[in-house]
């Protein structure tokens, strides 16, 4: 490597260390104070504060920070967060993920198409909006929140402020999801297990780190059974996009010609291939916990950094029609998502 390259990467790298550095700070802060009994009393996971934390911030300090923060902010939201699903899987044996069995993909598939459908009736018969625009809020709410917007957009060809309205509603909803289905629990209990309702949240709460908040704050059996139902939810994007492009050649054959590039989510099927991995035992008790420590690292990171990006600006500035139908969406999701999972769990025990 020659001088200049070396300076060159260096300069490069030093850029990301501000914002990793301030997500690290809130997630110390977030771990620190998880610890003490009377904030875990009530519910406060270290991922839920880290993720208060960073919205505090997000909404006060950090505008003036972000110029020197947003690489590393971005970083730790995106690439972290997808590390930490990834090394999640040491938690988790293949016997675990085979407990959703087949019940979980049909809520799975359920719960995805019908709101979806019901984005598209909402966003073009009620709302008045356009397809478009429909398309993208249904992607987030029905598979994997903004990543599933941004990975929709080239498929649709949407505009960015499309893009901006869609993320904006997915991301305020589904950080509400944070704190909701916790608080649901105690009044819900006697309808589902840990495990079910685990599984509610994965397969009705809208980002990958929100289920893993929200199913954090209940416990260990919950948070596992959400993750797994989530990452089944995720797989499906790439089937949902081929069948979503079908469906934009058959309505419009001219736009259908291109082909846009179709997004794998290659985490998930690293999620699985460690918990298959891990289910061998192959690697030290030692190792595990070490990995393990990691990865509650790292997903507290991507909290922090979720927080630090979610700003209250995004409620005027997406408008009042997609975000009440955002909530609709975010309502159905709740009470909807509810009854298949309780019909699921009932009809196919």
């Amino acid at each position: 490597m020659t001088e200049m390259t070396q300076q060159t990467y260096q300069h490069h790298a030093w850029r990301f260390i501000p914002g990793l550095l301030l997500s690290g700070l809130i997630t110390a802060a977030a771990l620190w104070l998880g610890t003490i009994p009377a904030v875990a009393g009530v519910g406060l996971s270290a991922l839920t504060l880290a993720i208060l934390f960073g919205m505090l911030l997000g909404n006060t300090l950090y505008p003036s920070l972000h110029r020197h923060c947003d690489n590393g902010v971005l970083f730790a939201k995106q690439h972290l967060l997808r590390l930490g699903i990834i090394l999640y899987g040491f938690r988790l044996t293949f016997a675990q993920i085979a407990d959703v069995g087949v019940s979980g993909i049909v809520i799975d598939v359920l719960t995805l198409s019908s709101t979806f459908l019901l984005a598209c009736f909402l966003g073009q018969k009620v709302f008045g909006l356009d397809k478009k625009t429909s398309w993208l809020i249904g992607a987030g709410s029905s598979i994997c929140g903004a990543a599933a917007v941004l990975a929709t957009e080239p498929v649709v060809k949407a505009e960015a402020s499309k893009v901006t309205v869609a993320v904006a509603t997915v991301v305020i909803f589904g950080t509400l999801a944070i704190f909701i289905y916790p608080a649901l629990w105690p009044l819900l209990a006697h309808w589902f297990s840990p495990q079910t309702y685990g599984i509610w949240i994965g397969s009705t709460v809208h980002e990958v780190a929100q289920v893993v908040a929200a199913g954090h704050a209940i416990g260990p059996d919950a948070e596992n059974a959400a993750v797994i139902a989530k990452m089944l939810r995720v797989m499906m994007l790439a089937p949902f996009l081929l069948l979503l492009a079908a469906r934009i050649k058959q309505l419009s054959p001219r736009e259908g010609t291109e082909q846009s590039p179709l997004t794998i989510p290659w985490f998930a099927l690293g999620f699985v291939a460690v918990a298959v991995l891990n289910s061998f035992h192959l690697l030290p008790a030692t190792l595990v916990n070490a990995l393990n420590t990691l990865d509650t690292l790292l997903l507290a990171m991507a909290m922090a950094a979720l927080g630090l990006t979610t700003h209250i600006s995004a409620l005027k500035n997406a408008g009042a029609k997609p975000l009440v139908m955002g909530l609709l969406l975010f309502i159905w999701l709740i009470v909807g998502g509810g009854a298949i999972n309780l019909a699921a769990h009932y009809l196919m025990a």
